[in-house]
């Protein structure tokens, strides 16, 4: 019987960043590992340990790790200037390994996309969006970050940190977990708002109300279109809920995720189909004098 195929879909800086932070944790650089040609190698051996067991634990027959642009570079940020604004710099040890990695994942023939003015998550959301519609198999994103959690479906995965453990969480996790649709998830995001991305949400609307409000109303638009009638245990929310009118409006706009990225959405998907080359690997991290079972 022939095998199905699998879509992973790696959020490139999402391994890479928590594996570099999970090995720098309370070193200085100076104290990082490196290579005779001082390159750092810390999150590069822990990000191609992730990558072989993905590889190993899953069976994909095609991968693609996507890669951000610039913060200062997307069309989040055209249209809302602090979008991403309160994130720190990256230590310069994580921005040369992304510079090795990338090569590295040259020299071992995975496709890799980074597309101007789009994000990781919009790559993602049109390679899922495309197998869901293309292809029979599994797609399995990893990526810790939850706004992908729009893009579940049944055949949509996405593989989640929970404490020291990963968890496969499904289409079915998600509906039980919150009893709305994963479209419906980026109306919760809009009313919450996003810390990590800076996008603002309505101010003072929490947990307690923005997922009952969704489950409900079923959207923000409703939320509005309902404002003189909504529910009597909404009362203590409906002063913040005008106010925040235009940012619940503005922050739904960017929490949603593209599924029709340029140069992605007409892209041949056997282009990213993926056979292992245990040799080549080994090859590739001989010449970064990393030294891990390859298998």
């Amino acid at each position: 019987m022939e095998k199905k195929e699998v879509l992973l879909l790696i959020d490139g800086f999402n391994l890479l960043s928590r594996c570099y932070f999970a090995t720098a944790y309370g070193k200085e650089m100076h104290d990082l590992p490196r290579n005779s040609k001082g390159q750092f190698t810390n999150a590069i051996r822990v990000t191609i340990q992730k990558l072989l067991m993905l590889v190993r634990d899953h069976e994909p027959s095609h991968i693609v790790v996507a890669w951000d642009v610039k913060r200062d570079e997307t069309l989040r940020r055209e249209k809302f200037a602090e979008y991403k604004g309160t994130r720190n710099e990256l230590p310069e040890p994580l921005i040369q390994q992304f510079e090795t990695l990338v090569q590295l994942f040259d020299n071992i023939g995975i496709t890799q996309l980074t597309i101007p003015r789009y994000e990781a998550d919009d790559i993602i959301g049109t390679l899922a969006h495309r197998w869901r519609n293309e292809r029979d198999g599994e797609c399995i994103i990893y990526s810790n970050d939850r706004d992908l959690l729009q893009l579940l479906c049944e055949k949509t995965s996405q593989l989640i940190s929970v404490k020291r453990d990963e968890l496969k969480y499904t289409l079915n996790h998600f509906q039980e977990e919150y009893g709305i649709t994963p479209a419906q998830w980026i109306d919760v995001k809009a009313l919450l708002g996003d810390k990590s991305d800076n996008i603002p949400g309505v101010a003072g609307v929490g947990d307690k109300a923005a997922l009952p409000l969704i489950q409900q109303y079923g959207a923000v638009e409703s939320i509005y279109e309902n404002f003189e009638n909504l529910d009597p245990r909404y009362k203590r929310y409906l002063k913040k809920l005008e106010a925040g009118r235009e940012m619940a409006v503005l922050s739904k706009d960017l929490c949603t995720i593209f599924t029709d990225v340029p140069d992605v959405v007409d892209r041949d998907l056997e282009e990213c189909r993926y056979i292992l080359d245990k040799q080549m690997v080994r090859n590739a991290l001989e010449e970064l004098e990393i030294q891990i079972r390859v298998g």
